[in-house]
């Protein structure tokens, strides 16, 4: 493994300071007990800058939250203090059924109640959304992690219903991420998109080929945030392309197959 040291963490630096937030999203491909010590170090590395974390394909079995809270330890142990909230298993067959995690650096925000699965949806979603409140300053946001069906499986089946949370939760402020499986540019977004709900950012792929190809190694759009415009400023967004720090694409997929994607912002 090379030394991580991409100049894109510059980004971060200035995020501990005023009212911003930078929070990541990250689907970290089977997140269980098969992650060795030296790949949950190195991911609490690549995140070691960002405020809020949102953990998609944690396993749904023990080694999942043994998982999450190893992540954490690694995190504390790079001199801040970071807790975290794992979700119970999706609605889903034991086949597609996963939890989701995240994890706050309490210095920069923290939990307002608890934590849960959107329960509305979990018959027409196969891993219904994770939600969590945090606070900002005196403001607060929420935020909605998703883990769509494979592109394979018509994920838009299910992304439509994202469409009816903004009225079902009239009082939060919603920020959705995840891994969607699908491109910000697909019609199935349209109606969030109408709704003031734009992505942070558009045509940025997201996973990871098999093997790079002239210097690509970059394969669809999958992940991103979609935001209530109307009260949240977006400063910042993009990916951390962490398997830069690797010689071998096969040895950065076995950290994940999708790379981190982050947005800072603030609250209007």
């Amino acid at each position: 493994m090379k030394r991580f040291t991409i100049v894109f963490f510059l980004l971060f630096s200035f995020t501990a300071f005023g009212q911003t937030l930078t929070v990541c999203s990250w689907n970290l491909k089977d997140f269980g007990k098969s992650k060795t010590d030296i790949q949950i170090d190195f991911i609490a590395q690549t995140l070691r800058n960002c405020d809020v974390i949102a953990i998609q394909e944690v396993v749904a079995g023990p080694g999942g939250p043994m998982a999450v809270a190893r992540l954490s330890d690694a995190l504390n142990r790079t001199g801040t203090k970071w807790d975290y909230t794992i979700s119970h298993g999706t609605s889903s067959d034991r086949y597609s059924k996963e939890r989701y995690a995240f994890i706050w650096k309490t210095s920069r925000t923290g939990k307002i109640g608890e934590a849960w699965l959107e329960k509305k949806y979990n018959l027409e979603i196969t891993r219904e959304p994770y939600f969590a409140r945090f606070k900002l300053g005196k403001k607060q946001f929420t935020l909605v992690t998703m883990h769509a069906i494979p592109k394979a499986k018509q994920p838009e089946t299910e992304i439509k219903y994202l469409k009816y949370l903004p009225e079902n939760y009239p009082s939060d402020v919603l920020i959705f991420c995840g891994d969607f499986n699908l491109p910000e540019s697909h019609s199935v977004f349209n109606p969030l998109k109408g709704m003031g709900y734009p992505p942070a950012f558009t045509n940025q792929k997201t996973s990871l080929k098999q093997k790079c190809i002239n210097g690509n190694c970059l394969a669809s759009a999958y992940d991103n945030f979609f935001y209530n415009q109307a009260k949240v400023n977006c400063i910042n967004a993009g990916i951390i392309p962490f398997y830069t720090a690797f010689d071998d694409l096969k040895e950065a997929r076995r950290v994940s197959d999708h790379v981190p994607v982050f947005m800072k912002f603030s609250l209007l």
